[in-house]
This record gives C-alpha cells, sequence and structure tokens, in this order.
C-alpha cells in the first residue's frame, strides 16, 4: 500500500472515530440535568423548657441564598453542575423550646408553596435535624415529609440528611426514599454527611436506579443525652466506626445510627437504626448487626468528661494551676433546648467569696440574656458602671433574675443571634450579658469582646460536651450537673410519653426485638 493510499485511510479513521465522539458528546450534552429541590428545618427542641421558639429565630433563607449553607454546591463545584438545582426554604434555628404552632404552619407553608411553583422534581434534597417539637403536634418532621409528598408527587426521589440527635419515625422513613445522619458526635462531620445524602440522590438519579428496594428501620429503646454518647470515647467511637463499612458491600447504598433526642417526650424519642439498599438480605442483616450493636454496649455509655456538682467543682477550679480549667453549665445549654437564661449558676458563682474582689480568680461566664441591662450599658458606655437585673425571664424555676452591679468592659453589635452582647465585670467575673440568647463555641465569640480565654483561670460555658475550638483550648474541663431544660439527670426530668420499657429508664428490660422491619416504598402509601 502507498503512502497516498495510507494517509487515505489514515484520515478516513480519524473522520469516522471524531465523527462517532461527536455524536457521543451531543448525545450527553442534550441529556436533560435532574431537576432537583431543597428544602428543611432544622431545631432541636426541648419540651421540658417553658421556653417557645418564633418563626424569626429560624432565620430562614430562601431561593439561592440556601446554597449558602452547602459548600459542596458552590457555583464551581461538581455537584452544582450534575442537576438543575430548585432551592426553596431552607431554615435552621439554634435549639431551644417547643415551636409555636403558627411558626411551623407558617414555614411549611411558604415550602409548599415554593415547590408548586417549580414541579415537577426528580428529587429533592430533604435537610432537616430530626428534633423538632411544635406546639399540639407529634412527630413534625413526619409531619412536613408526608406534606412535601401531597406537592412532589410519589415520583420525586426524597433523600434525607439528619443529625444524629434526631428522631426517625415510621412515617419518616416510609415516606423518604434515601437517608442518612451524621457519624460524628460532635458534628464535625455534618457537612460531610449533607454530601452524602446529595450524593446518594444524584447516583441514584443518573444511574436511572432510583428508589431504594428495600429500607430497613429498626427501633432500639435506648433513649441517652449526647454528653454519653460522644464518638469521642468508647462505646460510642467503636459503635459508630460500624457504620461506614457497613454501607460498603454492593446492594448497599446506606446506613446510619440515631442516638435519638432525649430531651422531648414523645412516642418517637428513642434510638434508631436504617439501612437502605437493593439486596434484602444484605440490607437487613446489616441493620440487625448495628442494633444488637448498640444494644449490647447500651450500659457502657458514659460522660464524655468527669462530672460533679458546681461546688464541687469550683472548689477544684479555683486552686487549679491549669488555665483555662473549662466548665460546662450542662442543664442550661442553649445548643441543646435549654432557654439559655437560667441563673442557678451565675448566682453560685457570684455568692463565691473567691470572686468578690477584682483581684480574685479570673472567671468568664458565657452567657446569660439581659435586655435591659444592655440597654443601660450602651447609655453608659464602656467603663461606665451599671446595675441591673438579668435572666430568668423564661426559666424561673431555678433561681430568680440576678442583680448585676459592675464595669462595663465592652459592647458588641451585630451578632446574628445576640444582636447585641456586653461584658459587665463583677468583682473577678466577666459575665458576657446579651441582648438575645446565644451560644459561644468558638475563641472569636470572646475574644471579639475583648476576652481571652486562653488566659483566663476559669471560663464557664452553657454547654454539654466542648465543641472543636473549645476543646483544644482547654487545660482541664469538668462537666457541671446543673439544673435546666436539658437537666443530665433523665429521671429526674419525668418523661410520661416515651415508649417503655426504655434503658435506661427500665434498666432490667428483657432484650427487645431488633429484628428488621422493611418500611414501605414511597410509592406505595
Amino acid at each position: 500500500m502507498n503512502r497516498i493510499n495510507i494517509s487515505i485511510v489514515f484520515v478516513s479513521l480519524f473522520l469516522i472515530v471524531t465523527g462517532c465522539s461527536q455524536k457521543t458528546d451531543n448525545k450527553a450534552a442534550s441529556k436533560e440535568l435532574p431537576r432537583i429541590a431543597i428544602a428543611g428545618l432544622a431545631i432541636e427542641s426541648s419540651t421540658f423548657s417553658p421556653a417557645l421558639t418564633h418563626e424569626e429565630a429560624f432565620h430562614a433563607k430562601i431561593g439561592d441564598e440556601i446554597f449558602d449553607f452547602y459548600p459542596f454546591l458552590s457555583p464551581d463545584s461538581l455537584n452544582r453542575s450534575r442537576a438543575n438545582w430548585l432551592p426553596t426554604l431552607r431554615a435552621h434555628a439554634l435549639p431551644g423550646g417547643v415551636v409555636t404552632r403558627e411558626a411551623y404552619e407558617s414555614l411549611v407553608g411558604k415550602t409548599l408553596e415554593m415547590l408548586k411553583k417549580n414541579l415537577p422534581y426528580d428529587g429533592l434534597f430533604f435537610d432537616i435535624h430530626g428534633a423538632m417539637s411544635v406546639v399540639g403536634m407529634d412527630d413534625p418532621e413526619g409531619d412536613f415529609i408526608v406534606r412535601v409528598r401531597e406537592v412532589v408527587g410519589k415520583k420525586t426521589v426524597i433523600s434525607t440528611s439528619m443529625d444524629l440527635h434526631g428522631n426517625v419515625s415510621q412515617r419518616l422513613a416510609e415516606n423518604t426514599d434515601l437517608i442518612t445522619c451524621y457519624r460524628m458526635a460532635p458534628h464535625e462531620d455534618a457537612l460531610e454527611s449533607k454530601k452524602r445524602a446529595v450524593d446518594n440522590l444524584l447516583s441514584r438519579l443518573e444511574s436511572g436506579k432510583g428508589k431504594p428496594a428495600y429500607k430497613a428501620w429498626i427501633p432500639v429503646p435506648v433513649l441517652l443525652p449526647g454528653e454519653k454518647t460522644s464518638t469521642r470515647i468508647e462505646p460510642g467511637k467503636s459503635l459508630y466506626a460500624k457504620v461506614a463499612p457497613a454501607t460498603v458491600p454492593d446492594g448497599i447504598i446506606d446506613a446510619a445510627i440515631w442516638v435519638g433526642y432525649a430531651w422531648a417526650d414523645e412516642p418517637r424519642n428513642h434510638a434508631v437504626v436504617m439501612v437502605t439498599g437493593d439486596d434484602k438480605e444484605k440490607v437487613t442483616s446489616a441493620a440487625e448487626d448495628l442494633a444488637r450493636s448498640f444494644w449490647d454496649v447500651r450500659s457502657e455509655f458514659v460522660f464524655v468528661a468527669p462530672t460533679g456538682t458546681l461546688h464541687e467543682i469550683l472548689d477544684k477550679a479555683v486552686v487549679s494551676e491549669k488555665k483555662p480549667f473549662m466548665i460546662s453549665d450542662m442543664g442550661d445549654n442553649p445548643t441543646a433546648g435549654g432557654a439559655g437564661d437560667v441563673t442557678w449558676t451565675l448566682k453560685e458563682i457570684l455568692a463565691r467569696p473567691e470572686f468578690k474582689s477584682a483581684s480574685g480568680p479570673s472567671l468568664i461566664y458565657a452567657s446569660i440574656p439581659g435586655p435591659k441591662l444592655v440597654e443601660q450599658a450602651i447609655a453608659a458606655g464602656v467603663g461606665g458602671k451599671v446595675n441591673e437585673l438579668v435572666g430568668a425571664a423564661i426559666d424561673d424555676r431555678f433561681a430568680p433574675p440576678v442583680r448585676l452591679s459592675g464595669t462595663v468592659l465592652s459592647i458588641e453589635h451585630g451578632d446574628m443571634h445576640a444582636e447585641t452582647e456586653v461584658v459587665v465585670k463583677v468583682g473577678s467575673v466577666h459575665v458576657i450579658v446579651t441582648k438575645k440568647r446565644k451560644p459561644y463555641h468558638k475563641e472569636k465569640d470572646f475574644t471579639r469582646l475583648g476576652l481571652n480565654p486562653r488566659d483566663t483561670d476559669i471560663v464557664v460555658v452553657k454547654i454539654g460536651y466542648l465543641v472543636p475550638e473549645l476543646y483544644d483550648m482547654r487545660a482541664d474541663w469538668i462537666m457541671a450537673l446543673t439544673p435546666g431544660g436539658v437537666d443530665q439527670d433523665l429521671e429526674r426530668l419525668n418523661h410520661q410519653r416515651i415508649i417503655r420499657p426504655m434503658f435506661p429508664f427500665d434498666k432490667d428490660m428483657e432484650t427487645p426485638n431488633l429484628k428488621a422491619r422493611l418500611m414501605r416504598s414511597s410509592d406505595d402509601i
């Protein structure tokens, strides 16, 4: 064959290959991307707190604002380009008291109206917490997803992302298709888990597999506080380490363990295991293995750090050479559902003789709401004097409002939750007073107020287990068993409506039925 003929052959082959490639590219380009909606409401609501949560506390975002919640859906991300995203309403409130019915109906109503505008949907990313309580209603998240289903229809694949401290009712399990939750407490994997829910949804839509054939749901009759089920220590560490490997076999999509939410009194409040996938035997076996693993270690859960009475802990802290000596004021933890304005701990601190003088051990107390003192501080200015009552406007069951008489050290405006923050020095105690309640989880929460927690003898925070920044900062740490709406002594709360028997309320209960229950497909509801 001469050179001319060889060239003609190669040119012909090139044209054939590039032509086929072009057809393939055109075909891929012409394939429509899936239409995926985003919606969700998130809050932990303690039914043992007298506080009520109103709509403004949710700081709802709508439309494209919702993408701010999800870095993995940024404009330049791969996932953003894999679908036509149609965000509706996503709202996240600080944990607190029961949500008013008006707030719930308003937020749900707005979500449903927005969903109606862009029908139909191939998928929906349902981003919830799972521990919302609403006045006059059981299982709000179950109600919410049912109403979403009524709008989007049965064909839409719903992928739900949750906090591991949420509750999964049978109604929620039936109406969702894919479901997952965090695998770490503290929740350092929150974004990773939400991304996993989105990845699972995209994978099932792109592959054409759609809804899983099987959803195994197992209620585990255990109800423990998060401070006893941290994945930092055993047995939570090893228990949750079993979740990811359970998803590896072909035929399984996802696996999850929910500890549940201990500070609400509803029948759905208990632990749950769920596994989803297409292989019945593997799905049910994985779920049962995880449920048994949870049950087998139920008696081994302990507090993630040493605990004691406030009096005992302060005795240790004032003589300790380690600083900062961190103290968790657990009973009124606003990030678990406490009102955030219980004054009992602050009253006890101010009564201690060690803190009466400005030269006493330095202590930061974070924090207490006191809008009247905040107004007075603004008028007095930094360096001015204030004398006003703070706290106990909502939860005065354990102590009345406390009078603070001291010097204003700083005033800061503009915080999303607190709105205005004031530091008042009383003796050697630096009290952070807020217009509205706020959790203090990051070092900058203190430094922006002119406080240096690393160089402070004692730091008392309304919190349970320390979040990563505070945990890394601590020189020592003890959790105080203080009173409030999220009391760690669950038996003192007097649950009436949880399903019994339930561990640890019924310590000698018989081994429960931990066989997998296969939930109905959302197609059959």
